[in-house]
């Protein structure tokens, strides 16, 4: 999951696109953690570019750094890094100069990615230096804007190109690019699985507006722009420099089913997406999962139940409407700590119980002697449910009952989401008293996914609104070649071992490593002669299995929070580079 962003001043003659983009970003922080960049273009066509691995208030330097990036129009990105590498080179947005100086910021993935990367090589030469797809879905579309062979090209030879890329490509995704020298342009995947809006606001010189795209409306809510629309599916808008909007439907619409785990985890509860509300759908959840909760444990067992406890922070909504539903008390009885290291997966047991015991603390006063109904948004691997509800058995409660506002996630995410592998997950053959037994809780009960998809649906103003559900049911809104699965599986093998050892060195940094994280950070991994990864505690392949068989692959405050990834994971620079514009991280010395 990314955050995408596009700024565009009436003034061709101003340099604060930069500064509004940074703000943005804070704002869509939550989008991504993993890396981010701002690319601008001042007024004689230069472009002008800082990216790295880290949050916003790093690579910027809290700020300090937007002065090297003058520009009247500009894109922003923060990135989550789907199945494979997260080195410091696949930080967005990406850059070619040829033809005309493109730059892209994508968020979603594409699920024919091995078929595009042999035609840009075989047949359109184009040369692409990292993992990510958002490098191929840019070369397929720089492809076909060189076909034109012009000096200039207008609107119609981008719509025209676009037109052609779309052909090429099957995912879900949302995109903003900008050409040198001349504007901006945004469109989103013919299923609308990934959102994008667009704003307007009066200039401050009174004379033309401004146009903004965000990936969530929160960010141009809080930046003064207004008259908010929702970029529909296949659709395009293309904004030159001092000029209004043109929009084009380059792709039919094929379905109009955004990803439902926007409304349930992802998205900033102020934001509306595609018409919907993300808090009020929120509240229904909350509703549905009350009555849920009622037909499960009956009401004689729903009245010895003392108090909901949401786990912080994206649940807290739902949590409040199951109280005022069921008329039981509502209370915060853990409590975030803000301030601690970012979150990132331990590769040991007893490093991540460190880290979701530093990420969340239970108050013994909330707990003590209770029966208990802990409201999560959702559960995904399960590890951190099962240090949760140990938390709160330890502060005293009584009785720990488990409420997902999701349905179980049983099938992988395929548009930009690395949940897991299923195997990893905890509802993989498992029924939701296995599940509760294997997190330690007395009982969970689960949204149904009907119940879920109604939630969000009585909200929308399409009637019959529809859902990418495909993480609870494996039925996905595009074709899906069983190829793609196993292209998956491949992708987060070849990142495994590099990422175990650079996580091992954040747990030894954050003080919450054990003696296998020590050795595997002071040692690191090696490679014998049979090809096989080792490591100074054995076989990394084993180390992995064991962490499988252990269930544990935790996330920090939550299961969800694969939002929240790796702090740092930068590949060796001769691994990966692009070549087309400096990062910051390409030399570490100079910050």
């Amino acid at each position: 999951m990314c955050g995408i962003l596009a700024l565009i001043h009436s003034n061709p003659s101003s340099i604060l696109a930069a500064s509004e983009l940074h703000e943005a970003l804070y704002l869509l922080q939550h989008r991504g953690q993993d890396a981010c960049g701002i690319a601008t273009c001042a007024s004689a066509g230069r472009i002008y570019q800082r990216k790295g691995n880290g949050m916003a208030a790093k690579v910027f330097h809290d700020g300090a750094r937007i002065a090297d990036l003058p520009g009247f129009m500009g894109l922003g990105h923060l990135r989550y890094p789907t199945a494979g590498s997260r080195a410091n080179a696949e930080a967005q947005p990406f850059y070619v100069n040829s033809p005309y100086g493109i730059c892209f910021a994508h968020n979603g993935n594409l699920i024919n990615a091995g078929e595009l990367k042999h035609f840009l090589d075989y047949e359109a030469h184009r040369h692409i230096n990292t993992e990510s797809d958002s490098e191929l879905m840019l070369n397929a579309f720089a492809n076909e804007l060189n076909e034109t062979k012009k000096a200039r090209v207008n609107e119609e030879d981008l719509f025209a190109s676009l037109q052609r890329m779309y052909k090429r490509c099957v995912g879900g995704w949302a995109c903003t690019a900008m050409l040198a020298g001349f504007g901006i342009m945004g469109f989103r995947d013919p299923y609308g699985i990934r959102p994008l809006v667009l704003g307007s606001r009066q200039s401050d010189e009174r004379h033309g507006f401004d146009y903004m795209m965000a990936s969530e409306s929160v960010a141009l809510d809080q930046l003064g722009f207004t008259k908010i629309q929702d970029i529909e599916p296949g659709q395009a808008v293309i904004i030159k420099k001092g000029t209004p909007p043109i929009f084009r439907q380059v792709h039919p619409q094929l379905a109009y089913s955004p990803d439902i785990f926007e409304f349930v985890y992802f998205a900033r509860p102020d934001t509306v997406i595609d018409g919907i509300s993300v808090h009020r759908s929120r509240q229904m959840m909350g509703y549905k999962l009350a009555e849920t909760i009622l037909r499960t444990l009956g009401k004689e067992e729903v009245k010895k139940i003392d108090v909901v406890i949401p786990i912080p922070e994206t649940s807290n909504t739902s949590a409040l409407s199951v109280s005022q539903h069921l008329n039981i008390p509502y209370c915060q009885g853990f409590v975030k700590n803000r301030y601690i290291f970012r979150t990132f997966i331990m590769p040991g047991q007893k490093a991540r119980q460190k880290s979701v015991r530093r990420k969340l603390n239970a108050m013994k006063t909330e707990f003590e002697g209770r029966n208990v109904l802990l409201i999560d948004d959702s559960i995904v691997r399960g590890t951190t449910s099962r240090e949760i509800v140990n938390m709160a058995r330890e502060a005293g409660a009584i009785k720990v009952n488990v409420a997902s506002c999701a349905p179980p996630i049983t099938h992988a995410h395929i548009y930009g989401i690395d949940l897991a592998s299923p195997r990893e997950l905890v509802a993989f053959n498992r029924d939701r008293h296995a599940i509760a037994t294997h997190i330690g809780a007395d009982s969970v009960i689960y949204q149904s996914l009907s119940d879920l998809e109604a939630a969000c649906a009585d909200l929308s103003p399409r009637p019959n609104q529809k859902f990418e559900v495909g993480v609870f049911c494996g039925k996905y809104v595009t074709p899906v070649n069983d190829n793609y699965f196993r292209h998956l599986e491949k992708l987060r093998g070849e990142v495994q071992p590099p990422k175990t050892t650079e996580i091992s060195r954040e747990a030894v940094l954050h003080g919450a490593a054990g003696e296998r994280e020590i050795r595997l950070a002071a040692k690191g991994l090696e490679i014998s002669a049979e090809g096989r990864v080792i490591s100074s505690v054995g076989s990394e392949e084993d180390l992995l299995s064991r962490d499988a068989n252990n269930s544990s692959t935790a996330n920090g405050i939550k299961d969800k929070d694969f939002i929240e990834k790796d702090e740092e994971f930068n590949l060796p620079i001769g691994d990966s580079m692009d070549i087309s514009l400096h990062n910051f991280g390409d030399y570490p010395e100079r910050g």
